[in-house]
């Protein structure tokens, strides 16, 4: 029988991966754009830095987040005096340290379409006088939805199912930062298998489902081009 806490950590867990991706669809569609259009000798070391967590251990990243956003370094001092909040073992500290995980997840496929899409587009809405901002939201971005729904798609699946980085920021606080990937952990190691397998069950069954919709909706538009 599955309890309130059982649905209080789902809960979360889906509220993290929401909030999460709307925050990195923000951020990344004007970063994968600057990415995808600049020049500057600076790119690669953008690029490497979007991309490090990626190859990087999660419980490194983690160690590192953790440490910064402690109010003996000036991150998470500025955090707790200035605005009021602190970041170690609490929810917003999840959100910031997901969305630093899973930045490469929403840049990376939408930096792809907007590079594989032919220049002309863009030179032809210069000639009419477009801004830059003109340019991305009314003629490239509706020319990428297959990357911009792989980009959400894998962002939400990627932060459902992480773990080193949200044991390492936010611990295991039940109703705080307990998520479903550490209670599946917890539950294992308490030879809970029956509950482990409910939140395993879950996190299996929503991760296809969104990844066959991608692939559906996907195959839909290239068959319309």
């Amino acid at each position: 029988m599955m309890d309130a806490q059982f649905w209080t950590t789902m809960a979360l867990t889906f509220k993290l991966a929401v909030v999460t991706t709307i925050i990195l669809l923000f951020i990344g569609v004007p970063l994968a754009y600057f990415l995808a259009s600049t020049r500057s000798r600076f790119k690669p070391i953008i690029e490497t830095v979007v991309s490090m967590p990626l190859v990087l251990p999660p419980t490194v990243l983690g160690f590192y987040l953790l440490v910064a956003f402690s109010s003996e370094h000036a991150f998470g001092k500025f955090c707790e005096e200035v605005l009021g909040f602190r970041l170690p073992f609490t929810f917003e500290g999840l959100v910031l340290g997901s969305a630093i995980f899973s930045l490469p997840f929403m840049v990376h496929p939408i930096q792809a379409g907007l590079q594989n899409l032919p220049k002309s587009l863009t030179e032809a809405a210069q000639m009419l006088g477009k801004s830059r901002t003109s340019i991305l939201f009314r003629v490239l971005l509706p020319n990428i939805k297959p990357s911009l729904l792989t980009g959400i798609v894998i962002t939400f699946a990627h932060t459902v199912g992480e773990f080193g980085v949200v044991l390492m920021i936010g611990g295991n606080i039940p109703g705080e930062t307990r998520v479903a990937s550490i209670a599946i952990y917890d539950e294992v190691e308490a030879l809970n298998y029956d509950i482990a397998n409910h939140y395993a069950l879950i996190l299996f069954a929503v991760t296809f489902s969104i990844l066959l919709v991608v692939y559906l909706v996907n195959r839909s538009f290239m068959q319309k081009m």
